[in-house]
């Protein structure tokens, strides 16, 4: 299966638990991966046989620096939700979301959530 991959979109949000998260904000990143044929378009050259990942990042962006969430879950159901069901021939999809600045006690690297829908 083909696929479509856009890596570490950047985005500053207001998600979280604690009131500093919601007023301060912090910078998420995600992936999304879309199974679907490329082959007519790679054939015919034309956008309108693929799916347009300019649309896709602007889905994205509206969902991460909208409205705030208490959880990365949310989020991600939310890009999700955009996407799955909205594209002719899209076969699978997976949105990760990832935390850096999560209030962690500890150290690492991030906090990511991972949703997966149809085959990838």
């Amino acid at each position: 299966m083909d696929r479509i991959n856009l890596q570490n979109m950047a985005f500053y949000g207001y998600h979280g638990n604690l009131p500093s998260e919601n007023e301060l904000g912090q910078r998420f990143f995600v992936d999304i991966s879309m199974a679907l044929d490329v082959s007519v378009a790679g054939q015919s050259d034309q956008l309108e046989d693929s799916i347009n990942y300019v649309d896709i990042y602007e889905r994205t962006k509206a969902i991460v620096e909208g409205k705030p969430h208490r959880l990365i879950e949310r989020v991600g159901t939310l890009i999700v939700e955009s996407i799955w069901g909205h594209y002719e021939g899209l076969q699978g999809l997976s949105v990760t979301v990832r935390k850096p600045e999560a209030p962690i006690p500890g150290v690492l690297d991030y906090v990511e959530v991972v949703i997966t829908r149809g085959q990838l």
